[in-house]
């Protein structure tokens, strides 16, 4: 349970009260968002292990039957919060992936969305990278998945570079990355992890293309912050 209260009052997302004029599917999609979101916001507060029901739906401003009439139970809510907030992160990151052009811009673009869009939702980022450990077996499977998804783009961004690298390379990196975001968010540092970018994209690269190269996609993805800070 929230140990201060849930929030009172109409949430800016809720629909106004009495006959809005709005077809089913979009009253039954703003429940829906409204639930998942009040699960992020209960599992940064509370933790998934106090979480209730009645604090979610408290903070969701939706009545006991609505949160029934979508989720079974807590965990099934919190687990379609992370496949929601995880699957909109994944096409963020693989967008820009996609848009830039050499192996070294992609890795230094996928890794500043990464860790902006993190940085930016702080409840967000706790649901998805602690409290994801403590929300039983399926989170945790879901959580894997999601590993190996990045794992897979570290591959597909390599593929074309010569090294000593073999299959573990990724998955050693992407643990690596994810223990130094874990570590950034329970200490709520998210925000100082963006000057360590370059850095990350070194020890990206050091397996695979040696100090030397890992040294010019450093320097590569400093230029990259430096014109991004230019065009704000």
């Amino acid at each position: 349970m929230l140990k201060n209260g849930s929030p009172q009052g109409r949430r800016p997302d809720q629909l106004p009260a009495g006959r809005h004029g709005l077809p089913r599917e979009a009253v039954v999609r703003n429940q829906q968002q409204r639930i998942l979101r009040a699960v992020i916001d209960v599992t940064s507060v509370a933790g998934y292990g106090e979480m209730s029901v009645e604090d979610i739906i408290s903070t969701a401003g939706v009545s006991r039957r609505t949160f029934y009439d979508h989720y079974t139970n807590k965990e099934a809510a919190f687990l379609a919060a992370y496949d929601d907030a995880v699957g909109r992160l994944q096409d963020d990151v693989r967008a820009a992936f996609d848009s830039a052009d050499d192996v070294i811009a992609r890795t230094t673009a996928s890794l500043t969305v990464l860790i902006d869009r993190l940085a930016s939702d702080p409840a967000m980022a706790e649901m998805c990278v602690v409290e994801v450990l403590a929300a039983g077996s399926e989170a945790v499977a879901r959580r894997d998945d999601t590993m190996r998804r990045l794992a897979t783009l570290i591959d597909d961004g390599v593929a074309l570079l010569s090294g000593p690298a073999n299959s573990l390379t990724a998955e050693t990196i992407v643990g690596g990355i994810h223990e130094v975001i874990y570590a950034r968010v329970l200490r709520g540092e998210l925000d100082q992890l963006r000057d360590a970018i370059p850095d990350l994209v070194y020890a990206i690269f050091l397996p695979y293309a040696g100090p030397d190269g890992a040294a010019a996609a450093r320097s590569s993805a400093v230029d990259a912050q430096v014109a991004q800070a230019a065009a704000r």
